[in-house]
């Protein structure tokens, strides 16, 4: 089955019909994707204006036209879009796979290859500016991400057959392992406790009945 892909919208113009995007669509993309790749390697507080229209070659006036809100509003655009781009690829990872353990490794393995491959730059997309003060529309976003990576968590354990009653707890206390694992390779620059929480989350789960023992 084709993996489903959280945030993706219909083509516009039909189905079946691909239209190009716009310039002022391609621009404000530019914008997006640049702050997304910031925020993810040095924060919020690190990331100035200068830098994203910089980063991103977009007009330096296409910043507060496409987000008259500002740094806060495009940041909370690039925040998001990160997220689903990242819940996209551990859907895709997993598709197909109906053992527990089996999708554990393969969760472990794309977040330690991107790491890695990134040079230990890209963690969780969100994780650096979750960690600092930010104002309110910003950390509602984030509590969002996290809020939709617990319920897709807990739902995908249920469908692998953990009780409904335990999916909500061990989904708190994986994706807690998984952020602190990614933290710490990044700072160590190595694989290892991704690797080592990939073994105890598989542990774990082996521990629980089956749903219909």
């Amino acid at each position: 089955a084709r993996p489903r892909h959280l945030g993706g919208g219909a083509a516009r113009g039909g189905a079946g019909v691909s239209v190009e995007p716009t310039k002022g669509e391609r621009a404000k993309k530019k914008l997006v994707d640049a702050t997304a790749n910031l925020l993810r390697r040095q924060g919020y507080h690190a990331t100035g204006l200068s830098a994203i229209v910089d980063e991103s070659g977009a007009p330096r006036g296409s910043l507060y036209f496409y987000f008259p809100g500002g740094k806060d509003e495009l940041a909370s655009a690039a925040l998001r879009a990160s997220g689903e781009q990242w819940r996209a690829r551990i859907q895709a990872a997993i598709a197909g796979l109906t053992e527990l353990g089996s999708a554990i490794d393969a969760i472990i393995a794309v977040l330690a290859d991107e790491l890695e491959g990134s040079g230990w730059a890209n963690g969780c997309p969100v994780a650096p500016v979750a960690l600092e003060a930010t104002s309110e529309p910003v950390r509602a976003t984030i509590v969002e991400h996290f809020a939709r990576w617990l319920a897709l968590s807990e739902a995908q354990l249920v469908a692998f057959g953990v009780p409904a009653d335990r999916a909500r707890e061990l989904a708190v206390v994986a994706l807690s392992m998984v952020e602190g694992a990614l933290m710490m390779a990044r700072v160590l620059r190595s694989r290892e406790p991704l690797v080592a929480v990939g073994r105890a989350l598989r542990a774990l789960v082996a521990r629980e009945p089956p749903a219909h023992a």
